[in-house]
């Protein structure tokens, strides 16, 4: 991937492209117009000279004094600064004011002799074949009277010509160079001063992208980035207010998600999770993973559920089915209900489930029907026991007199039974009704006494039982309590350890404050519950082992009594237990 540049670093660098090589094309015009200014002035003057010198050496040539002309052309050369040839018409060069004339070719094959020739004055540039260097010549026609003389040619040397453009050369460089300091400066400028307006107004939509849209830009540059930095203050402000009505919205959507028991699901059509709300999360399981975009599969393992909701997702209309989840522990159960979400467009987008906790009504019409079971069970069999025995006696038993006396304290032993049961039943309401109106008066009062009646109260059937109580509480151990009502909970407690313990057994009743609760707790080592139990023992006429229990004369509604009389006191009890090891009940009451 190419790597962005700031925008400074794509207009200064050309601008500076730019600079260079306008300065290079100058230079490059301005050395090779010179050059050839130099020639063509150096080209004058050369001429000049030729006439000059053709003056002088006219006559001693005419008249053959070759010697002479030479003489005068190493006087003239050594004079002006140019090297001097005579030439006769021939080629034969007759005098030099550089070389030895003998000791020279022929010159009448030289381009500027030819042209001389031809039209009295000829000029050229090439090396020279005596000196070895690049020279310049000039030639120009000797005549007199009598016709022609000869040929006059000067030269000079190009390479001073060359040494001299260099030193142009180097003075327009080195002027260039200044001047192009100064633009690469004034090109950073002009770049920078672009350049930052561009760079305030990306940290400002930097700024807004990250959420800081009270900001403004305050951008001094020409029209058009005033311009562009209106609408970005113009857009902000519209995207505050658009913001702030979205969050508002979703804070006021959350309110409500969050304050309703009802478990919301939002789905995409691939099955990802949109949204979820706390109850929904408590629901399924969700609370502590994140959720937003994974897959309802990863979240949930349940294929009733997966199945409801690719359900919601196919149809129009609204769905509904029941749910349950199977834990280890228990089974929940849910309602469901799915609608589709469209777009604006009329197409599916998702779906919402919303989830209705059904666990609690489910376990209440259990519990219901288990109660209608037990009272009618626990009613049906006296009331049957008492109809035969009456049927019996109406049929002829109460001619005979032992048989008569028998069945009705039979019949004596079960009204008694059923006499009972509706006094716990009454016992049961009558607890309930107070607590609810509140009108179960608590007073301060110590707890040593109260344990000591209770155990006094179940001495006589423990002793039958040949049981053992014993009570442990502190002196100044005190607690809100109705005594009455506490004291008839402990006997129902400390009753059921005697009966389910084994003779020689021990029943432990202590009290002591732990961790700002006051506790009392029944402990004995009889038989024990069993695990499956415990949840229910507290149910009415729920019984563990219905022929035991029956056998010890119990109603079924002892510990449903005892819960009662504990959340009229403001707590609650507990229940630790194992087969074979005994069960220790522990009601918790609050402290002052």
């Amino acid at each position: 991937m190419e790597r962005k540049r700031r925008f400074l670093w794509h207009i200064f660098p050309t601008y500076l492209i730019i600079t260079f090589l306008s300065l290079a094309a100058v230079t490059w015009y301005a050395s090779g117009a010179f050059r050839r200014a130099y020639l063509r002035q150096t080209e004058r003057d050369l001429i000049a000279r030729a006439h000059l010198a053709a003056a002088l050496v006219v006559q001693p040539l005419r008249s053959g004094a070759h010697g002479d002309v030479d003489r005068l052309c190493k006087e003239l050369g050594a004079r002006a600064g140019t090297r001097i040839t005579v030439i006769l018409y021939s080629g034969k060069v007759v005098g030099d004011s550089v070389e030895d004339p003998g000791s020279m070719d022929n010159h009448g094959s030289r381009a500027e002799i030819k042209a001389a020739l031809s039209t009295g004055m000829g000029t050229s540039a090439r090396k020279s074949t005596t000196t070895g260097k690049e020279m310049m010549y000039a030639a120009v026609l000797l005549r007199s009277g009598q016709g022609l003389d000869g040929i006059l040619r000067t030269s000079a040397a190009v390479t001073d010509i060359e040494e001299a453009l260099d030193t142009l050369r180097g003075q327009i460089l080195m002027t260039g160079l200044i001047i192009a300091l100064f633009a690469a400066a004034i090109s950073l400028y002009v770049s920078r001063r672009l350049s930052r307006p561009l760079e305030e107004m990306r940290r400002g939509a930097e700024s807004f992208a990250k959420g800081e849209l009270e900001r403004r830009l305050s951008v001094a540059g020409p029209l058009e980035m005033d311009a562009v930095a209106d609408a970005l203050n113009h857009m902000a402000e519209q995207l505050s207010e658009r913001l702030e009505t979205v969050r508002r919205q979703r804070n006021e959507l959350r309110a409500v998600l969050s304050a309703m028991t009802e478990g919301v699901l939002a789905v995409d059509m691939e099955e990802r999770v949109i949204s979820m709300n706390e109850a929904a999360a408590r629901m399924l399981e969700c609370d502590n993973r994140p959720i937003q975009g994974r897959h309802i599969q990863e979240l949930v393992r349940n294929v009733e559920l997966q199945g409801f909701i690719a359900t919601a997702l196919l149809s129009e209309d609204m769905t509904e089915s029941d749910i349950r989840f199977h834990d280890p522990a228990d089974t929940r159960f849910f309602h469901a209900q799915g609608t589709l979400l469209k777009s604006a467009e009329g197409t599916g987008t998702g779906a919402v489930v919303v989830l209705n906790d059904m666990t609690r009504v489910r376990r209440l019409e259990k519990v219901r029907r288990d109660f209608v079971a037990n009272v009618s069970h626990e009613l049906k069999t006296p009331i049957t026991a008492v109809k035969g025995f009456v049927e019996t006696l109406l049929d002829g038993a109460l001619e005979n007199a032992e048989d008569a006396r028998r069945f009705v304290g039979i019949i004596a032993r079960h009204v008694d039974r059923l006499g009972a049961i509706v006094d716990d039943l009454l016992s049961l309401s009558r607890i309930e009704q107070d607590r609810e109106r509140g009108a179960v008066e608590l007073v301060q009062m110590p707890l040593q006494g109260l344990l000591e009646g209770a155990v006094q109260t179940c001495r006589e059937n423990a002793r039958v039982r040949q049981v053992r109580i014993r009570s442990v509480a502190p002196p100044d151990l005190a607690a809100r309590i109705q005594p009455v009502l506490l004291e008839q909970a402990l006997v129902n407690l400390i009753d059921n350890a005697v009966n389910h313990s084994d003779p020689g057994a021990e029943v432990l009743v202590e009290a002591a404050a732990e961790d700002g609760v006051v506790v009392i707790r029944v402990r004995d080592h009889g038989y024990g519950i069993a695990k499956k139990h415990l949840e229910r023992i507290f149910e009415r006429f729920y019984r563990v082992d219905d022929a035991r229990s029956r056998e010890q004369g119990g109603t079924g509604l002892g510990l449903a009594i005892v819960k009662h009389i504990v959340q009229a006191h403001g707590g609650h009890v507990t229940v630790e237990s194992s087969l074979g090891k005994g069960s220790t009940f522990t009601i918790h009451l609050p402290c002052l």
